[in-house]
């Protein structure tokens, strides 16, 4: 009780500078730029494999859409609550205890924001390879153990810095970039669309997408298909979803923004659900591209692209295999130019944002003091820059799809314990006012934390060398807490 006191006086006694700049729309571009990056033209690759089926590939992202909106809509009541720069931060201490609080923060800086950050970094490197050719995957110049150093790495850890010296320019700056970006990649996300669905539509992928459309299968010994079902079936869908959940994230990074948002009671909660029920729209409408131009099975040594099938499209480019018979050659650089706009946008929605987490920490005592500065244009300019260097040293390690396992695994914990804390609250602080009520309460909030504790389960088991060191990051940061709580007592 004596350090939460203590960390409300502190609060009492800062002068906020924030900037009230970000209305309902450049809000919503923060919801939506920052949950649009590669992802939806990759990843449902992966997913084809692990469920062999149109209907539960569908299944997989209807679910991680529905999931999404329903954290969205709960979160909504959190954020008119404690309308205040951190957000999820703010919410999670406030809910249980500062402990809570400084792990979520602790696990943004090491794993999940910083993670995320930097795997939008290298997909918007590796693209742009495809378009300068300099830029290869293949060049390595030095390599130490899992740690390499070439090209694309420079690119992808240069554009982290340039993005984060845009944004100590001032929230007007950021936003700016954010808006522009994202309005871009919307509209070529909707053309996208309706190119594939007026007029690549292919009739012999439709015809065998229809004869398989609800029988799962997974490649089992010897190369043959076997049936998936019940509780097998639950798990490869958990596991599965590890795609759709990463690509469907980031939407909760508006709440970190809180202290310059104009009307924040009001236009974070509408902008959350905005943004996240555009997104999902798009995402399942960009799927039903793919399984009405693409069979979801294929071979992986297939000569050709309806031969590799969904399943094995080269290098899991399935936007640019969605595409390829109507521009032929010229899809794999469109797909590419149209990725790279995307994964920009979506990494300074990404960079602006996560460095309030820091400051409203360091406002706490809990970070690096000159991380709760703001600098003379009202941003936490220290806190930017820190987060941009661990990043670019994410960048020097690991692979894509190991920093989305670890992010994902991360994120759901602490979705879990914001959404309960919704339940926390309702008896804890009776007597705040809340603007906005979480829609569907108690059932809406309760199904999501349900549901995102069964796939937490089922990654845990079954992606345990991923997910055990994403559970040790958060454990460690117990000692550190205990660190800076006796260094400033």
């Amino acid at each position: 009780m004596h350090r939460i006191l203590h960390i409300s006086k502190y609060h009492m006694n800062q002068n906020d500078t924030f900037r009230k700049s970000l209305n309902l729309f450049d809000s919503t571009a923060i919801v939506a730029g920052s949950m649009i990056g590669s992802g939806i033209f990759i990843v449902s690759a992966d997913i084809s494999r692990l469920l062999g089926a149109p209907g539960w590939l569908m299944a997989a992202w209807l679910l991680a859409g529905f999931l999404t909106i329903c954290a969205a809509l709960s979160y909504g009541e959190l954020a008119a609550m404690f309308p205040k720069a951190g957000g999820q931060y703010v919410y999670l201490k406030e809910a249980y205890n500062p402990l809570v609080g400084f792990l979520f923060g602790w696990t943004m800086f090491l794993v999940i924001q910083t993670g995320t950050i930097a795997a939008v970094a290298m997909a918007f490197a590796k693209f742009l390879g495809i378009i300068i050719p300099w830029i290869s995957e293949e060049v390595v110049w030095a390599q130490i153990k899992f740690v390499k150093f070439g090209p694309v790495q420079i690119v992808a850890i240069a554009s982290i810095i340039f993005l984060t010296w845009l944004n100590t320019r001032g929230i007007r700056e950021g936003k700016r970039v954010q808006n522009t970006f994202t309005t871009g990649k919307v509209l070529l996300l909707v053309l996208f669309i309706i190119i594939g669905l007026g007029f690549s539509s292919n009739s012999f992928a439709i015809r065998m997408n229809e004869k398989i459309f609800w029988q799962p299968m997974q490649e089992g010994p010897g190369g043959t298909d076997i049936p998936v079902s019940g509780i097998a079936l639950i798990s490869v869908l958990g596991m599965a979803m590890v795609g759709s959940l990463f690509s469907s994230d980031a939407w909760n990074n508006i709440t970190f923004t809180a202290g310059e948002i104009i009307n924040p009671r009001k236009n974070i909660p509408m902008s959350l659900f905005l943004g996240t029920s555009i997104v999902t729209v798009l995402y399942l409408l960009a799927n039903v591209v793919y399984i009405t131009v693409l069979p979801l099975r294929g071979e992986p040594n297939g000569a050709g692209i309806m031969e590799r099938g969904m399943q094995y499209a080269l290098n899991d480019r399935l936007g640019t295999a969605a595409i390829s018979g109507l521009f032929g050659n010229y899809a794999v650089i469109i797909m590419a130019i149209f990725i790279v706009i995307s994964t920009f946008g979506c990494n300074n929605g990404l960079i602006l944002s996560g460095a309030r987490v820091y400051y409203s920490m360091a406002q706490d005592k809990l970070f690096f003091r000159k991380v709760g500065i703001l600098n003379s244009r009202g941003v936490p300019a220290a806190g930017l820059v820190v987060q941009g260097i661990w990043a670019s040293l994410l960048c020097l390690s690991g692979t894509y799809g190991q920093l989305l396992d670890y992010v994902v695994f991360a994120v759901l914990i602490f979705y879990i314990l914001t959404i309960s804390g919704i339940f926390i609250l309702r008896g804890k602080r009776p007597e705040i006012e809340r603007p906005y009520k979480a829609f569907g309460y108690p059932v809406i909030p309760a199904i999501y934390v349900l549901l995102a504790s069964i796939i937490v389960i089922v990654l845990f088991i079954f992606k345990s060398e991923y997910t055990w060191p994403g559970l040790l990051i958060v454990l460690l940061g117990i000692p550190v807490y205990y660190f800076w709580y006796k260094k400033h007592e």
